[in-house]
Formats: C-alpha cells, structure tokens, sequence
C-alpha cells in the first residue's frame, strides 16, 4: 500500500452493480465499484479455460475491451508490443505485471509512475479475486478467473 490517496472510482447508476463478495484489501473510505457483467461476458467468462483469467473494460477510453490471461506471464502498458497495450500518457511503457500462478493470478507494479490499483488501493503486488477493479493509468477493468474444472 502507498501513503498516496486512493483513486476515486467512476460512479455507476444502481442498476449496474451485482453482488461479488469485495476482498478485505477494499478502501474502508471509497466502495468499489462492481459491475453486472452483460450475457455475453458471463458466457465469455464461462467459457475460460482452466488456469485463464479475463479483464474486461466497463468504463474508460476502452470500454468494452477483453483481455484474455492465458499465459504465464502478460504485461500491461503504453509500449506496442505490451501483451495488453493501454494507449495513455498516463501508462508507462511497462507498467504492470499479470503472473499465473498455481493459486491464481498475481498483479505486479513493475515501477511505474503512476502506480497500479485495486479496488482504488494502490497495490505493488497481490492475488486477484474475481470481481476487483483493476485501475492502471486512466484504465479500470475487472478480474474474472476461469471457474475451476470439478
């Protein structure tokens, strides 16, 4: 965690929220934002493959975007070759990390200037649970990992 203020997130009408359980790390001062995922992200996110993750876009510059975790490691930020390119000033070339472990998915800020959020909360690194907001630069988009094959 930083000593800097958190993000302030984008306010939804109430029609748009859903009940996902929000991890312990959430800002006790400004709620996440949670969003009701459309039909055909819930199929888009059912149809994961096991060990995957999806980020999706519900606001921002890129609204609607989909960006698929199916590797071991992804890299977020401004430079074009970045695994997920974020076309913003306010991103660095490298800015975060998405590692695939054997728990999960893990967010990295690989020292970026503006720093890497969750659920507003400035973060250096920590496992992803379904449903946070994930804020890098001007971008916010949420986690959704693949549902366990049982």
């Amino acid at each position: 965690m930083s000593e800097n203020g958190p993000v302030t997130p984008h306010n939804e009408s109430a029609s748009e929220t859903t009940n996902i359980s929000l991890p312990s790390f959430q800002s006790s001062s400004e709620p996440a934002v949670i969003y009701t995922l459309s039909e055909d992200e819930k199929r888009a996110v059912a149809a994961l493959p096991s060990g995957s993750a999806l980020l999706v876009a519900h606001t921002g510059p890129n609204k609607g975007a989909r960006f698929l975790l199916d590797t071991d490691e992804s890299i977020a930020g401004r430079h074009p070759n970045a695994d997920i390119f974020l076309d913003d000033v306010t991103v660095s070339r490298r800015h975060a990390k998405f590692t695939r472990t054997e728990k999960g998915f893990t967010l990295t800020d690989i020292g970026s200037l503006n720093g890497t959020y969750i659920n507003g909360d400035r973060i250096d690194s920590i496992t992803l649970t379904n449903g946070v907001q994930v804020q890098i630069g001007k971008f916010r988009l949420n986690f959704y990992q693949s549902v366990p094959n049982l």
